[in-house]
């Protein structure tokens, strides 16, 4: 078996008991994610089975969608609500104040990563650190929010929606925008609702896969390899080429059937015959070819 399967997270679960669980029924070891929801969240989150793991890398960089709630208030220990309390401020915030805050977070901003999170310091995840009593300096990191949007103010709680590029903290962001309101914040609540291609719309819940058959995963809730990758063009390389491909040669013009507009460093899609075969880069410094970085069988 290989393709994606967009699987629905519950809350109370890591992606990577995720991982374990798609394994464990699918009777295979060759399953990955395509990055990590935090274990109190729920949604969207794509799993890649089989030959499918050589693309997960290729989606790392894609955008994702969140619908969730902050509390004004109090600061925690891990930005969110299931977190120590650290500090406690009034909330004597208008709506104004609230709307033109969330609006300065718009864009490119940088973002100080969380100590709660799998990002390492000298070998060690930092939440392994945070759970010791460590804390240890971080280098703030660019993101980019490209859709920031209010839902509904009530009482202490904000609900929003948010587009943000790889590598964004949903729980830092919260304290950060709590903190510039001057009274601290939480993340309560994080639904993640896109990822990429993938939405909930087309999302399953590990209870229907593990009640459905080889032949139901395979027919309804798989998706192809290429699915999440069409951003990339598309070369149909010649059959008679299909040799150099596999053996990972690198192809120049003689060896394209056709192919869709692309230009100099772009990542393309190949095939042959209209069977997805691998993946490249265009290289035309000198002499046009294409590097090819991935071959699925």
């Amino acid at each position: 078996m290989k393709g994606i399967i967009n699987v629905l997270k519950p809350p109370n679960m890591t992606s990577h008991d995720v991982v374990y669980f798609i394994r464990r029924i699918l009777k295979t070891k060759k399953v990955g994610h395509t990055g990590t929801l935090d274990p109190m969240a729920a949604g969207v989150l794509p799993i890649c089975v089989g030959e499918a793991t050589k693309v997960s890398q290729y989606l790392l960089n894609d955008k994702k969608k969140y619908r969730c709630e902050m509390t004004l208030g109090h600061n925690t220990d891990t930005q969110d609500r299931w977190g120590k309390i650290i500090n406690t401020r009034p909330v004597n915030v208008i709506e104004k104040d609230i709307y033109d805050v969330f609006e300065s977070f718009k864009g490119e901003i940088y973002q100080i990563p969380p100590m709660y999170s799998a990002l390492k310091h000298k070998g060690k995840k930092l939440y392994e650190l945070a759970r010791e009593g460590k804390e240890v300096e971080r280098k703030e990191r660019k993101i980019n929010i490209y859709e920031l949007e209010i839902i509904q103010i009530s009482d202490k709680q904000i609900l929003f929606d948010v587009l943000c590029s790889k590598g964004t903290y949903i729980r830092a962001l919260c304290e950060d925008v709590g903190n510039k309101l001057q009274c601290g914040a939480c993340m309560s609540f994080l639904l993640r609702t896109q990822s990429g291609k993938f939405t909930l719309d087309d999302t399953v819940t590990l209870e229907e896969l593990e009640k459905a058959s080889t032949y139901e995963i395979e027919s309804k809730y798989l998706f192809a390899m290429e699915y999440p990758l069409t951003f990339m063009p598309k070369v149909n390389i010649k059959e008679e080429s299909k040799k150099y491909l596999l053996n990972g040669n690198n192809l120049y013009l003689k060896n394209i059937a056709s192919h869709d507009d692309f230009t100099h460093d772009a990542r393309v899609r190949l095939y042959v015959e209209n069977q997805f075969i691998g993946l490249g880069k265009i290289q035309s410094d000198k002499d046009f070819y294409i590097d090819v970085d991935r071959v699925f069988n």
